[in-house]
């Protein structure tokens, strides 16, 4: 993967795709101020530099079915690397675990888990989260609401 130096006109792409995935290279490039091709070259090489990591759509869970959301605080009974990516190994198995963060300090996870309600949660943890190797605790906070949810990272175009 090589690594590129951005300027002003990779950071308006970047700025651009990260709001809307789904814009055209010729919107883009009439945005960053340069033409197609060059544009798409950029693209291309942001890509392969690993700046742009992949293109999806954001769901709405709701509508899905999915109605709760929790976070879940997990502490591990040891923190050895081999435990910790077992533990990560397991996180990537289980569906309805959406995230999966390794912290510093007193829990060693944080998970981001979606179910259809409460019951089917309490199921997942009960059966499958706490039987985990390793795991000796579970906090649980589900989410009563999100007034914010930016994906990505602030760019500057200056």
């Amino acid at each position: 993967m090589k690594r590129i130096k951005l300027d002003k006109i990779d950071r308006k792409i970047l700025r651009d795709l990260q709001a809307n995935g789904r814009i055209t290279n010729v919107e883009l490039s009439k945005n960053a101020g340069i033409s197609a091709p060059p544009c798409l070259r950029r693209v291309r090489a942001l890509e392969e530099s690993g700046f742009i990591k992949g293109y999806y759509a954001r769901l709405s869970a709701n509508s899905l079915g999915f109605g709760l959301s929790v976070f879940a605080l997990i502490k591990l009974v040891s923190q050895a690397e081999a435990d910790l990516k077992k533990f990560e190994e397991s996180c990537l198995e289980l569906d309805l675990v959406r995230e999966c963060h390794m912290l510093s300090g007193e829990v060693d996870f944080l998970l981001r888990i979606v179910a259809k309600d409460w019951d089917s949660y309490q199921q997942f943890l009960t059966e499958k989260l706490t039987g985990l190797e390793n795991v000796t605790s579970v906090k649980t906070m589900p989410l009563v609401r999100s007034s914010k949810q930016d994906t990505g990272v602030p760019i500057s175009v200056e």
